[in-house]
């Protein structure tokens, strides 16, 4: 069924840009689900960036991709994304009559945002910008001297702006000195497609002895503190059977696998690499850890939860609003991994124990389900066109 909204008294669908990163990492991801869960719902949907989306698994009439061309140019050391970017801005609001921007993570899209919709106000046309701040936007890269002004400026000169978390809220305003209003809008999943498919299951050969399966997906940077993962599972394996499959990539995969290898671990551990849909494999295990030295929101969490899976999460940033300690699972310090262990034993060698965390994870799933996020969003982009 479309979701039309009334405006001046007529329904209407919306034509909604999406500037986003095109990558695995959350940002990317929640940009590109809220794109396609608006198509499903009647909207037209343009993803701008420079390269198709990852979680992109179909086109129609609601959902174009329109891909950002940067120039070849042997005067620049770097290329001018930004301003390439602009000028795609520009160029698909004017043909295809956005009626409003989303930029998905404050640098460079918020810039960018404002320059286009400057120059489409030079040119007759309103294009009102939402950004959405997903977090090392604002807790890693916002905090650079460089930036800082620019990014200040961009977001507060957004006709509205979100943040994932409440405590992304509180760290931008102390970050950055925000004063306009920031609206909290939490990440989302659907959950049916977190569903138990055991012609998609890896369990038979992760797994073949009836092993319980421990599982870590993240982009490998250093924040994500993989290293912990296979430390608190190092000592997990030693009082319950156990194996652990690490899905995704980056800079600290290779440190990762020398981790495994000096401990002896190699025919324990899997490395499977970048996945485009964690849920075809996340209902196969049996515990989720998330050890980073920080999280807005944690999204891998949240579809570990989806997924009936429990989780041991470190207590930062918004985590703590989507993972009930105790009952979904545990939060831990920023490596603790002795704790890590404890509770990863705890929840692992009781079966009744572990199906009520199981239960209780996918419960609490259902507190974040795109039926009830969406229409927020929906309501946001009524409100800036209105004004």
């Amino acid at each position: 069924m479309f979701a039309l909204l009334v405006i001046n008294s007529q329904l209407w669908s919306m034509n909604i840009g999406i500037v986003l990163y095109p990558t695995f990492g959350g940002s990317g991801v929640v940009a590109t689900e809220l794109g396609l869960e608006l198509a499903q719902r009647g909207h037209h949907v343009h993803f701008i960036s420079y390269n198709q989306p990852a979680r992109i698994h179909y086109f129609s009439k609601t959902v174009t991709f329109h891909e950002v061309i940067v120039p070849d140019y042997p005067l620049f050391d770097f290329a001018p994304y930004e301003t390439a970017l602009t000028g795609k801005i520009v160029d698909v609001a004017l043909y295809e009559n956005l009626d409003v921007l989303h930029a998905h993570y404050a640098i460079p899209h918020a810039t960018c945002a404002y320059l286009a919709k400057q120059i489409l106000a030079s040119k007759g046309k309103n294009l009102p910008f939402i950004t959405t701040l997903h977090g090392t936007d604002i807790t890693l890269v916002g905090k650079e001297p460089s930036y800082a002004p620019s990014v200040k400026f961009a977001i507060e000169n957004s006709d509205a702006i979100t943040a994932v978390s409440d405590s992304l809220r509180r760290e931008t305003i102390d970050n950055l000195g925000i004063t306009k209003n920031i609206e909290v809008i939490h990440n989302f999943i659907n959950p049916e497609l977190y569903q138990y498919n055991p012609e998609k299951c890896i369990r038979s050969y992760a797994a073949p002895n009836g092993e319980k399966i421990m599982m870590h997906i993240s982009n490998f940077r250093p924040v994500k503190r993989v290293h912990d993962v296979i430390t608190a599972f190092a000592g997990i394996q030693k009082e319950i059977p156990v194996k652990l499959v690490m899905v995704g990539d980056g800079p600290e995969r290779n440190a990762a696998e020398r981790q495994v290898r000096d401990l002896g671990l190699e025919k324990q551990v899997y490395f499977f690499g970048k996945i485009k849909q964690p849920s075809d494999i996340l209902p196969c295990a049996d515990l989720f850890i998330l050890p980073s030295e920080s999280e807005s929101f944690g999204l891998s969490g949240l579809e570990a939860l989806a997924s009936g899976v429990p989780v041991i999460s470190t207590h930062t940033g918004g985590t703590p609003e989507v993972q009930i300690h105790g009952e979904t699972g545990y939060l831990t310090a920023p490596g603790d991994t002795e704790a890590m262990i404890k509770f990863g034993i705890e929840i692992l060698k009781d079966e009744e124990r572990l199906n009520t965390f199981k239960k209780n994870a996918k419960a609490r799933s259902l507190e974040f389900t795109a039926d009830k996020i969406i229409p927020r969003y929906e309501a946001l982009y009524e409100k800036v066109i209105r004004n």
